[in-house]
């Protein structure tokens, strides 16, 4: 009787795990230290699942007396699976078709360099590939992002650029992007703040007319930066409010952990929307390059206001040898209307 008593907590304490585990956002605990390390990695969280499933059944068959059991442990990590396979069907396992692009389309890059890793050659070749009109580097120096800007410029694809660094102690504190001349003329807008720890840099058009740009590095949710990238998120959700915002960069975050701070259902941070989600590429993985993408983190991102429709997004996975620890992000934009 004992004994069934204790397999019975075991089997609740476990099955709340999971749910929590599976949906943490129904608790509100998707930004708490532990579950929000938990829930960025969902694709390797299934591979466990199932590893585990094999091994309780094993048993299972192995111990008469554990049978019960570990045929009730196997059942919900089945479930949790399931589960957690669905939302990532949900949210895409990889879209990279593109449409024709337009005159007015914009190609934004981004790619968290690891400190300049990949080297301005690298850097500059995805960019002149992908045709890009905004490319976004955190972790990038400014000597770097201006070799990029040269080598483009070169190619005759001339960009602005600029860079903010906190310090020049790590390279992990400078943030820089480029945007395409044909963009016009930015200035940084101080007015709108930045991220707490690492760098987020806000450009405003000099005319007025073309988007606000946002080179954006939430700190990541390690143990000692979990309130600042809590305020980190919460304040992107403030930038994403006016009518005309491409938010680009390392996030630091999965849709999980962004769960609750859009403006509503339709949307995911303030009033930008995740181009990821919007084409089917949001359950692959761009941190870290080591594991396969599907069982990566997916926290590199491109957000966009309602008056841009996504058009094409890649995770590109032909760099993983490249030096970062992050794979870079392709996404195309249409202006609508």
């Amino acid at each position: 009787m004992f004994s069934r008593i204790l397999a019975a907590i075991l089997l609740v304490a476990v099955a709340a795990a999971l749910l929590v585990a599976a949906w943490p956002q129904l608790f509100g605990l998707q930004r708490t230290f532990v579950i929000a390390q938990v829930v960025a990695f969902r694709g390797s969280a299934i591979a466990v699942a199932v590893i585990g499933i094999l091994v309780l059944m094993l048993l299972a068959l192995l111990g008469r007396t554990f049978r019960r059991l570990g045929s009730s442990l196997a059942l919900l990590l089945l479930v949790f699976a399931l589960v957690s396979t669905a939302v990532l069907a949900t949210r895409g396992f990889g879209n990279n078709s593109f449409s024709t692009k337009g005159r007015s389309d914009i190609t934004v890059v981004s790619w968290n360099t690891l400190g300049d890793a990949p080297g301005a050659p690298a850097i500059a070749k995805l960019a002149l590939d992908s045709k890009a009109d905004i490319v976004t580097l955190p972790e990038t120096t400014q000597a770097t992002a201006l070799a990029v800007a040269a080598i483009m410029k070169a190619a005759g694809r001339p960009m602005w650029e600029h860079t903010t660094a906190f310090d020049q102690i790590s390279k992990a504190r400078s943030t820089s992007v480029l945007w395409s001349a044909g963009l016009g003329t930015y200035h940084v807008d101080d007015a709108a703040g930045s991220t707490s720890t690492l760098p987020t840099i806000v450009l405003s058009p000099d005319d007025g007319t073309g988007p606000v740009i946002v080179a954006t590095h939430p700190v990541a949710p390690i143990s000692t930066e979990m309130r600042n990238w809590n305020a980190d998120l919460r304040w992107l959700g403030t930038v994403c409010k006016s009518k005309n915002v491409i938010v680009s960069g390392d996030f630091n975050s999965t849709l999980d952990h962004l769960a609750g701070l859009g403006a509503d259902s339709s949307h995911t941070i303030g009033t930008c929307a995740d181009a990821a989600l919007a084409s089917g590429n949001a359950a692959v993985g761009t941190w870290p390059t080591g594991v396969p993408a599907l069982f990566g983190a997916p926290i590199d991102h491109v957000m966009v206001t309602d008056n841009w429709r996504v058009t094409g997004m890649r995770v590109v996975q032909s760099l993983d040898a490249a030096g970062s620890d992050h794979r870079p992000i392709v996404v195309q934009l249409e202006p609508k209307g």
